[in-house]
């Protein structure tokens, strides 16, 4: 399994001493979404629908796992 990218690397820490974070508005091609959709993809991030543009976005072990990885690469 790849590392994280730095972006992802970044979103994965956030979450981690966050907890889980919401995201408010649309779902768009901004860098928070695409890093998002990326995480989801590698089953780093759950991400779950509240609302039209509120999305709760969680940290799950794959994504601790690839934080941990990431670490000691570097």
């Amino acid at each position: 399994m790849a590392n994280p990218l730095p972006q992802q690397r970044l979103l994965l820490e956030l979450l981690s001493m966050s907890g889980e974070i919401a995201v408010l508005g649309p779902q768009d091609d901004s860098l928070l979404w695409r890093t998002l959709e990326e995480c989801k993809k590698k089953a780093w991030v759950r991400l779950t629908t509240i609302s039209a543009d509120t999305y709760k976005v969680e940290l799950r072990s794959l994504g601790r796992a690839a934080m941990v990885r990431g670490q000691s690469a570097t």
